[in-house]
C-alpha cells in the first residue's frame, strides 16, 4: 500500500460515511458454489430450456437466447470499475485512564455509573467520524469491583459512555490490561465482546492473537494491531487464558504488521511505549516506529507516557507516507503527576486528540493519502475542596474552550499553580502544522 502525504491545507473530497463491519481474518464468508461449478450449471441449464422450448413450439422456432446474465462468466460484460476518491474520517484518543475520583462521583443513588457528562464537553470532536479509536488504558470488567492506582478495575459503565460518545475501535494494549490478571482480561474482553466494536491489543489465546482484526469502511480496510512494552511486571501463565504481545518480540510483530499489509489498505498500530510523564521521544520510539513503517505499518497510534508528544509523517520504502503520533497523553484521568524528573507539573491533564481524512483514490490505483491532519489539544478538568478529599466535576474538555474561570478552579491550579504558560510548553511539542483548536 502507499501512503501519500498531503499537506493539511488541502481540501478533503467529503463523502457520505458508511457503517463498517469487524471482523477477523480467519472469518470465512458462507459456503458457496465455486465460479466454475456454477458457469457449468448456468450451462446446462440454458440447454435445457432451449430443448425444451423446441419440442413445445408447433412451428419448430428456435428457443429465444438466454438473457445476458446466463451466459458464462468470460462472456459477460467487464464490471465498471470504481472511480473518482472515497473518504474514511478518523480519530484517536489517549488513554481513558479511570480513577477512584472519576467513577465515586459517577455512581448513582441505585448503584449503577453514569459517566456519560465526563465526555459531553468533547462530543463536537468525535461528531463526523467513521473510525474513532480509543486507548482504554484501565480493565472494563464485571469480574471485579472498581480500583483505582496501582491496580485498576472499571465499571462496564464507563465502556457503555465511551461506545454512546463515538468510540468505534478499542486498544486494549497498555501495561495495566493484567491488572487483575487473567481472570479480570477474560472478562474485560467478554464485555468488549458483547459491544459492537472492534477490540485489539490483548487476547484470549495465542490463536486469537493472531487472529487480525479489520474494518470496512466506505471501501477503505483498516487492520489493527497493539504493541506494549510492558505489564508492570505481571505475566500470564502457560496455563492461563490469555495473550499479549509485547514489543520485545520483533519477530512475531514483524509478521504481523506485513499480514495486516497484504490484508488492508491502512495498518494501524497502537504502540504502548515513550518515557512516563515525558514529552520527549525516547531512544526505544525512535528505533521501533520507522521498523513498523519498514514492515507495513501507515498510522502509528502512540500511547503511555501521560503526557504528549510530537507527530509527523515518515517515509515508506515505497516511496509513499505513514503519519505517526507518538504519544497522545491522556484523555479522561484525574492524574498528579507530582514525579517528574524535572519537577514540572500538569503533563497528565492535556493531551491529543487525533483527527484526519484517509482518502482512496481509485483513478490512481488504490492509492491511499492522508489528509487534514490535526492534533486537538484536550484538557481533562477535576475540582475538589481539598487535596485530601475526592475530587468532583471530572471530564474532558477541548482546550479551545476551556476558559479561564474554569481554570481557576481547576485542582492543578489550586495545588500546584499549574497555568496556561505550563501548559503552553507542552502543547508546543505538536508540530505547528498540524495543531488546531476546534
Amino acid at each position: 500500500m502507499r501512503i501519500k502525504a498531503i499537506l493539511p491545507a488541502l481540501t478533503a473530497m467529503v463523502m457520505l460515511a458508511g457503517c463498517g463491519n469487524a471482523v477477523g481474518v480467519n472469518d470465512e464468508p458462507g459456503a458457496g458454489k465455486n465460479e466454475a461449478s456454477v458457469t457449468a450449471e448456468e450451462d446446462n441449464a440454458a440447454e435445457k430450456a432451449a430443448a425444451e422450448t423446441q419440442g413445445d413450439n408447433d412451428e419448430g422456432k428456435a428457443a429465444e437466447a438466454p438473457d445476458e446474465s446466463e451466459k458464462p462468466a468470460e462472456e459477460q460484460p467487464e464490471q465498471e470499475k470504481k472511480t473518482g476518491k472515497t473518504v474514511v474520517h478518523f480519530a484517536c484518543a489517549g488513554d481513558n485512564l479511570i480513577h477512584d475520583n472519576i467513577y465515586v462521583e459517577a455512581q448513582q443513588e441505585d448503584g449503577s455509573y453514569d459517566f456519560s457528562k465526563c465526555y459531553a464537553p468533547c462530543k463536537k470532536l468525535i461528531e463526523g467520524t467513521d473510525v474513532a479509536v480509543l486507548n482504554q488504558e484501565t480493565l472494563v470488567n464485571d469480574a471485579f469491583e472498581p480500583s483505582t492506582f496501582p491496580m485498576f478495575s472499571t465499571p462496564t459503565e464507563v465502556g457503555d459512555a465511551v461506545v454512546d460518545f463515538g468510540f468505534n475501535v478499542i486498544s486494549m494494549s497498555n501495561n495495566h490490561v493484567l491488572d487483575k490478571g487473567s481472570e479480570g482480561l477474560i472478562s474485560s474482553l467478554d464485555y468488549w465482546d458483547s459491544k459492537d466494536v472492534v477490540h485489539y491489543g490483548a487476547y484470549r489465546d495465542e490463536a486469537d492473537a493472531e487472529n487480525i482484526r479489520t474494518m470496512e469502511v466506505n471501501g477503505v480496510t483498516f487492520a489493527f494491531l497493539g504493541y506494549m512494552e510492558h505489564t508492570n511486571g505481571i505475566f500470564l501463565s502457560d496455563d492461563e487464558p490469555g495473550e499479549v504481545v509485547y514489543i520485545e518480540e520483533r519477530d512475531r510483530i514483524e509478521q504481523q504488521v506485513r499480514a495486516a499489509n497484504e490484508l488492508a489498505d491502512v495498518v494501524v498500530v497502537s504502540c504502548h511505549y515513550g518515557t512516563e510523564v515525558l514529552n520527549d521521544l525516547n531512544s526505544m520510539q525512535l528505533e521501533f516506529t520507522p521498523q513498523l513503517v519498514e514492515w507495513g505499518a501507515d498510522l502509528i497510534i502512540g500511547t503511555q507516557a501521560h503526557a504528549l508528544s510530537t507527530c509527523e509523517f515518515l517515509d515508506k520504502p515505497d516511496g509513499g507516507k505513514a503519519f505517526v503520533y507518538y504519544g497522545l497523553g491522556n484523555f479522561l484521568n484525574t492524574m498528579y503527576d507530582a514525579d517528574n524528573p524535572d519537577g514540572q507539573y500538569g503533563r497528565a491533564i492535556i493531551g491529543i486528540f487525533g483527527k484526519l481524512d484517509i482518502v482512496k483514490d481509485y483513478d490512481n490505483g488504490g492509492e491511499i493519502s492522508f489528509e487534514n491532519v490535526k492534533a486537538i489539544p484536550v484538557i481533562s478538568h477535576y475540582e475538589g475542596e481539598s487535596w485530601e478529599s475526592m475530587w468532583y466535576n471530572c471530564a474532558v474538555y477541548p482546550y479551545g474552550d476551556y476558559s479561564d474561570e474554569m481554570f481557576s478552579r481547576h485542582m492543578m491550579y489550586q495545588r500546584a499553580g499549574v497555568n496556561r504558560n505550563v501548559l503552553q510548553n507542552y502543547i508546543n511539542y505538536i508540530p505547528e502544522e498540524f495543531l488546531a483548536y476546534e
